[in-house]
């Protein structure tokens, strides 16, 4: 008999974690997405106004993507203490690939090259790397 209500808390723990997870993924991913966006945006008001060279385009989007990853990722792990790469790695990929739906969408332009293919690695590295700061962080700090 408690067995059987042993293993029905497991499992209970188990979907409740995972759907937990789910949760932090969407969380971060949507605000990493916000940041970009608005990031983009006063990125693109600097342009018109200013007269910063094409060469310096590339970098500074990269500078946004990862700073829009790791505020995301800093954000929804906040609370969270364990899981940080993996949480951390799949706020970066899928990221990318929401970035990517939108700003193609936006600019009516889809595009699939090696520039895709190095985003999602460089979303997915920069995720999975603030994840495990961002966990360890907090595993200090108690």
């Amino acid at each position: 008999m408690k067995l059987k209500a042993k293993s029905k808390a497991v499992k209970n723990t188990n979907a409740s974690g995972r759907s937990n997870l789910i949760g932090l993924i969407t969380k971060g991913t949507l605000i990493a997405l916000c940041i970009s966006l608005v990031l983009v945006l006063v990125f693109a008001f600097l342009l018109k106004f200013t007269n910063i060279p094409d060469s310096i385009i590339f970098p500074i989007n990269q500078v946004i993507k990862g700073i829009s990853i790791f505020i995301g990722v800093f954000i929804s792990l906040k609370k969270s203490k364990e899981l940080g790469l993996v949480s951390g790695l799949l706020i970066g990929l899928i990221y990318t690939f929401l970035a990517f739906l939108v700003f193609s969408i936006l600019s009516r332009n889809f595009s699939f090259d090696l520039t895709l293919l190095t985003d999602t690695v460089f979303g997915a590295i920069i995720g999975a790397i603030c994840g495990i700061i961002c966990v360890n962080i907090k595993k200090s700090a108690n």
